[in-house]
């Protein structure tokens, strides 16, 4: 018979861990657990969620040489703007105050590519201009193609992978598109947030866990409650009147910007967990 060495491993671990809280709860059930949901359900109990961390002099808003101008929380409107100003001449967009949709992400159904691609009209029929960075899926890159074709100055895709232009869409994005089938951590929507862009996620794994919706008081993005074309566009209309109020579009912001997700905090975390096996009994072989 098959041996399967991972499910070797979920039986006999005293502590089995995942990136984040939501994808450890999600991986107990049959659409997430890939044929080992039973093993993981029957240790349930075992199974927890660290987020990973992001390497913050890297992804640093205040200090990124990929930008003409740096900037804080305390500046990030006229900082954003100028980033908006200078990827607007690199990638074809048309200058504006129209709110920006950004993302970068692997060109896949998995990333959400395909609800892109079917509400690419109407977002832009909404008043946002796209930039897409990203390679993947040949159909979905023939259809961002076409979308800018359609739509010249306010849709840009750049079908390739390039770490520098990525950090320059991250700080000119007002909005950050994650609408993933499934995320187990993500970094897209952290990253976002630390250059003031807010995510715009499904509700799965590391999204949810990361990004709190703009209705729940202290919000730093929009959630989607379904993986529809009219529940992004009711996310992105929502998100519509935010950026349309400075003060509140600036508070939401500032709140993105502060939060934590350095390796500190996951290394933290793990430290505790760590700590706990150390303290409790080993348990029986099985």
């Amino acid at each position: 018979g098959a041996v399967n060495f991972l499910k070797a491993g979920l039986v006999s671990a005293d502590a089995i861990t995942t990136v984040s809280p939501t994808y450890a709860r999600e991986i107990l059930s049959p659409q997430f657990g890939c044929g080992l949901d039973g093993v993981l359900a029957s240790r349930s109990d075992a199974v927890s969620g660290i987020l990973n961390g992001l390497d913050l002099d890297e992804w640093d808003p205040e200090r990124d040489a990929h930008l003409e101008r740096t900037y804080g929380a305390g500046d990030a409107a006229a900082g954003k703007r100028s980033a908006r100003d200078a990827l607007a001449l690199e990638v074809g967009l048309a200058p504006g105050p129209r709110p920006l949709l950004g993302m970068v992400s692997r060109l896949a159904e998995q990333k959400g590519a395909d609800l892109l691609a079917a509400t690419l009209d109407e977002i832009v029929a909404k008043g946002f201009d796209v930039v897409v960075l990203g390679s993947g899926e040949r159909r979905y890159e023939e259809a961002l193609r076409a979308g800018q074709a359609a739509h010249p100055g306010r849709v840009a895709a750049v079908i390739r992978f390039d770490e520098r232009l990525a950090h320059r869409i991250y700080a000119a994005s007002d909005l950050f598109l994650m609408p993933s089938r499934y995320e187990p951590c993500g970094l897209g929507q952290m990253i976002a947030m630390r250059y003031g862009a807010l995510p715009v996620v499904t509700r799965t794994g590391g999204l949810a866990d990361t990004v709190v919706d703009a209705g729940a008081g202290e919000g730093t993005g929009f959630i989607l409650p379904e993986l529809t074309p009219a529940a992004l566009i009711a996310a992105l209309t929502r998100a519509r009147k935010v950026l349309a109020s400075p003060r509140r579009a600036q508070a939401m912001r500032a709140t993105a910007m502060a939060r934590d997700f350095s390796w500190g905090a996951s290394a933290r975390a793990y430290v505790a967990l760590y700590e706990r096996l150390l303290a409790s009994p080993a348990r029986p072989a099985e």
